[in-house]
């Protein structure tokens, strides 16, 4: 049976849906509802076109093969309509088998502390799927009793990923006798050249999340494993003016004051910041994987990418995860589906189309670019060296990162007084988090 594919979009129709579902009984006794033990529900938000959108295409396909006698139903939700309404929908029985969802302690982490999504552990377990994917993607699907992420059960499992690297404008590179960095001290060397120059070397945004990513790539750079465990876990107390901490920030600072970013980015958005290196108008970008297909398209000069110079460790993380709802009707086919979905053959169709796979074998990808970003992703996999993002920690972090970075490059704070704002609204984020 061919997968019946229902589109839902945002609107009155898309946000009334998880309502009315929630409000439909049952009497299976296994949950679902409407569901029929011949029939799988996937919810997800990829598009079709997307990487995404592709791989769990063909993972259908293949699904359908090994179940002639199931029936799919994929249903494309979008992420604000579950991310608002999960845990309204999920407590009634018309549930779907298998959805994608958020990684994080505000959203998997909190529907696993509401025991509105089932442990995954034994299935892990069972099927190799803790063999399969490296400890620090590992660990976005792990919640304890709190919801917490790092550690306790299975709850979601992730077969995407991405990561925070540097862009290169090659031909600027070439043209101002520059060489690519290999490490920090060239890097450094590569923006001091260009600043002589004349040329701003960093493309920035200060309005949005890519300073900050910046600001965290200097903490990873002076800091280790532990620091991040502290940091994202609560694995320990966080001392935002010890050496790691301290050092990004005055040399984030310094980086300011030599003028390698430019003066009037505070009020700039990512968007401006992606376009103004897709014009050429500065050499280097640090940003995420998920430029990656736009800028493969649209620029118009020689460029080339790598990851942070010198860092063991980086900003990323897994995609989102497979979540199977507490009250899904056919687990055992959710595990299933979620099983192929970490296959060689739909992992190499993730790669191949531009995303970041989890498993299988990058050495298939054929565009050149893209095995170098995949390349690029694996050497982080094999080092353990995924770090998360800055504001992940506690509710509300994002903000503040924002505001702070703002107020280092407008010059209005020192960077101590930068530091007191993050350890003063993380601790009191914390506290929230863990006594609420």
């Amino acid at each position: 049976m061919k997968a019946q594919r229902t589109r839902y979009v945002a609107g009155a129709m898309a946000l009334a849906l998880p309502l009315a579902l929630a409000a439909c009984g049952g009497d299976n006794g296994g949950g679902g509802g409407g569901s029929d033990a011949d029939t799988l529900t996937v919810w997800h938000y990829e598009n079709d076109e997307s990487a995404m959108g592709q791989a769990w295409a063909r993972a259908i396909e293949i699904f359908e093969d090994e179940h002639p006698d199931v029936t799919v139903k994929v249903e494309n939700q979008t992420f604000e309509q579950i991310q608002k309404n999960a845990s309204i929908f999920l407590t009634g029985d018309d549930v779907p088998d298998v959805m994608e969802y958020n990684k994080g302690n505000a959203t998997a982490g909190q529907l696993a502390a509401q025991g509105l999504i089932s442990p995954l552990t034994d299935e892990a377990e069972s099927r190799g799927w803790d063999d399969i994917l490296p400890a620090s993607i590992q660990t976005t699907g792990m919640y304890d009793e709190q919801g917490l992420m790092g550690s306790g059960d299975w709850y979601g499992v992730a077969n995407y990923g991405e990561f925070v690297g540097n862009y290169y404008n090659d031909d600027m590179f070439t043209a101002n006798g520059i060489e690519i960095p290999t490490d920090f001290d060239s890097f450094e060397s590569a923006l001091a050249a260009f600043k002589e120059k004349g040329i701003t070397p960093l493309a920035e945004a200060g309005s949005e999340y890519p300073m900050g990513q910046l600001w965290y790539e200097l903490v990873l750079h002076y800091g280790d494993r532990d620091l991040v465990d502290d940091y994202q876990l609560f694995a320990d107390d966080v001392d935002f003016h010890d050496d790691a901490f301290t050092q990004a920030t005055n040399k984030l600072d310094e980086w300011i004051k030599a003028g390698y970013i430019a003066s009037d980015s505070a009020a700039l958005t990512a968007e401006d910041m992606g376009v103004s290196f897709i014009n050429g108008t500065y050499p280097i970008m640090v940003s995420g994987s998920w430029w990656f297909g736009r800028l493969n398209e649209e620029i118009p000069f020689q460029w080339s990418q790598g990851l942070f110079p010198g860092n063991d460790l980086h900003p990323g993380s897994s995609g989102n995860l497979w979540v199977v709802p507490e009250n899904a009707a056919n687990k055992e086919l959710a595990y299933d589906f979620i099983d192929i979905t970490l296959s060689d053959e739909v992992q190499e169709i993730l790669g191949q189309a531009g995303g970041l796979p989890v498993a299988g074998d990058a050495s298939t990808i054929t565009d050149e670019k893209t095995k170098a970003m995949t390349d690029n992703f694996n050497t982080i996999l094999d080092e353990d060296g995924l770090a998360f993002y800055p504001d992940w920690p506690v509710a509300g972090f994002y903000d503040v990162i924002v505001s702070e970075m703002q107020s280092l490059i407008n010059q209005s704070k020192t960077p101590d007084e930068v530091l007191d704002s993050l350890s003063s609204a993380y601790e009191q984020g914390k506290t929230d988090l863990l006594e609420g």
